[in-house]
């Protein structure tokens, strides 16, 4: 499926922005050897999340590329689950192949995001900025975007 978004202002935590002591280096940075020893590799990505506002449209969960349960990457918070999906982003004619990275709603005890909004685990893009268009194209066999 192939749908328009926004890019929008996200927590800051994943990035390590929002300057909490918890998670100095970003949320990213403390999970990704998690994620390795699980067998997703995310180190040749940017170490945060870009948010993308979806609406009017929703997800839906139907077979993740990658599903990691419990994991315990830090002491302040209990484990979560996560899951990953394949993602491409069109900007300025070109395409940033990437992740939707979604922490379990039912394990977040943090940051919780609406079902309209999907956080993106891309190279780093040049000149994207709050409020730029985007297109995404997402994977209707791993994640469901509904009306």
């Amino acid at each position: 499926m192939k749908i328009e978004a926004k890019v929008i202002p996200g927590y800051g935590a994943a990035s390590g922005k929002n300057k909490d002591p918890r998670y100095q280096k970003g949320t990213i940075a403390m999970q990704l050897d998690h994620f390795k020893q699980r067998g997703l590799d995310l180190s040749s990505y940017f170490p945060g999340t870009l948010n993308i506002d979806i609406s009017p449209y929703r997800y839906n969960i139907v077979t993740p590329k990658f599903y990691f349960e419990r994991v315990n990457w830090s002491k302040y918070i209990s484990p979560e689950n996560f899951y990953f999906f394949d993602i491409i982003l069109l900007f300025e004619d070109v395409e940033y192949k990437g992740l939707v990275y979604m922490p379990d709603p039912k394990t977040k005890e943090e940051h919780k995001q609406s079902l309209s909004t999907l956080e993106l685990i891309l190279p780093k893009i040049q000149n994207l900025e709050y409020g730029k268009q985007v297109c995404l194209i997402l994977e209707d066999r791993q994640l469901q975007v509904l009306k």
